[in-house]
């Protein structure tokens, strides 16, 4: 890396495999040709971060405790002098938060280095804060800008954050199709299903869904285990795939059992092989409360699944009712059930929906438009402070 290239600090809560840290790690990986990245985390470093670090990237754990920890934003302001950080892209609130007082208490006009501001979600139920607002218009200087994931995530900004509409830039994330391509010829594919159900203990001829996410309330993995007794009511061989891990793993298992469903339901906890994954599986499952615009449902597209997801945030934009997937309301288990059992049921279906998503993924979801986007703000916000 040229040491006169614009130095871009990336802070986030911490570098685990959720789609925020996914899209920073990208991004630097994939424009270390053109800025030189620094990570700086809130909490924790993470299995992503541990790679990040092995590839050469500078990454720092700033061991945030309890409550508002104003030395963060000294170690941040620490770090920013040390690399001549010349933007900091702060991915969520409290990164954001953080980032902004590092400057001082409030951002002047020429406050440096500039941030960018990427909201990737939402907390459920989502509130306006007359705190946050004002802390926003102080803060948030000429100089800053401000995305959001997807047009729901700019209308939150808009009504809870009291953040100008027109300040507001949508750029929606992206993954890489290709990334897909090796498992999606005929022939590969095959095999790859059948190597990684064998690893599973899945029979070839069973119909499996995958849910990916962490386990953590927003993701409402309870209504994804209600709704799979409605659909082993239907299909009593069904399987279930969780692959993530979390908060709310203990209690996941629990209704699993309680349910009587230990034989559907396969724990796989946090995996790096989810393309394979998505092969072995016929229909990919999000059960969230509450969305950005989802890595995980992407992915499904990328690798033509069809989709059983819920209604909320984001999803509507990925996923369109009856073209590339099946939507049902938050918390409905009985309408998840409903649509998975549609779906698992019917292989012509899955594959015309799998086409669509695919196709969409390509035309508006790919992670060159999402690089090319962020490529032009961040010149854009280094000329502008130069």
């Amino acid at each position: 890396m040229a040491q006169d290239q614009p130095v871009i600090c990336h802070v986030l809560h911490q570098l685990y495999l959720a789609g925020a840290e996914v899209l920073a790690a990208g991004l630097a990986r994939q424009l270390s040709f053109r800025y030189r990245f620094v990570f700086a985390c809130l909490d924790d470093l993470g299995p992503l971060g541990d790679r990040l670090r092995s590839e050469g990237f500078d990454v720092t754990v700033l061991n945030r405790r309890p409550g508002v920890d104003w030395t963060v934003s000294t170690h941040l302001r620490q770090i920013c002098k040390r690399h001549k950080v010349a933007l900091i892209h702060a991915h969520q609130y409290s990164p954001f938060f953080y980032a902004a007082n590092s400057r001082g208490i409030f951002g002047t006009l020429r406050s440096r280095p500039p941030i960018l501001f990427t909201e990737h979600g939402r907390h459920y139920p989502d509130v306006r804060s007359a705190k946050r607002v004002l802390f926003n218009k102080l803060a948030l200087s000429r100089y800053d800008r401000v995305t959001a994931v997807g047009r729901f995530i700019k209308r939150a900004l808009v009504d809870n954050e009291g953040i100008p509409y027109r300040c507001v830039k949508v750029i929606y994330n992206g993954v890489d199709p290709a990334k897909f391509d090796t498992v999606t010829e005929r022939k590969q594919m095959l095999e790859v299903r059948t190597e990684m159900r064998k690893k599973l203990g899945i029979d070839l001829n069973a119909p499996v869904a995958l849910q990916v996410a962490r386990m953590h309330p927003v993701k409402d993995h309870i209504t994804a285990v209600a709704a799979m007794r409605y659909v082993v009511d239907e299909i009593p061989n069904a399987v279930m795939l969780f692959a993530g891990d979390g908060v709310e793993r203990r209690r996941v298992e629990a209704k699993i059992v309680e349910f009587g469903l230990k034989k559907n339901f396969k724990m796989l906890g946090v995996r790096e092989d989810i393309p394979s994954l998505l092969v072995a599986a016929d229909v990919f499952c999000l059960s969230s409360v509450s969305e950005g615009i989802s890595v995980t449902l992407l992915e499904a597209m990328a690798a033509s699944r069809a989709i059983a997801a819920t209604d909320v945030g984001g999803n509507g934009e990925v996923v369109g009712h009856n073209s590339n997937g099946l939507l049902s309301k938050r918390q409905d288990a009985k309408g998840l059930g409903n649509n998975l059992t549609t779906l698992l049921r019917n292989p012509a279906l899955q594959s015309r929906m799998g086409s669509v998503g695919r196709e969409r993924l390509i035309t508006q979801f790919s992670q060159a438009q999402m690089h090319d986007a962020y490529t032009r703000l961040y010149d854009e916000m280094i000329k502008d402070t130069r």
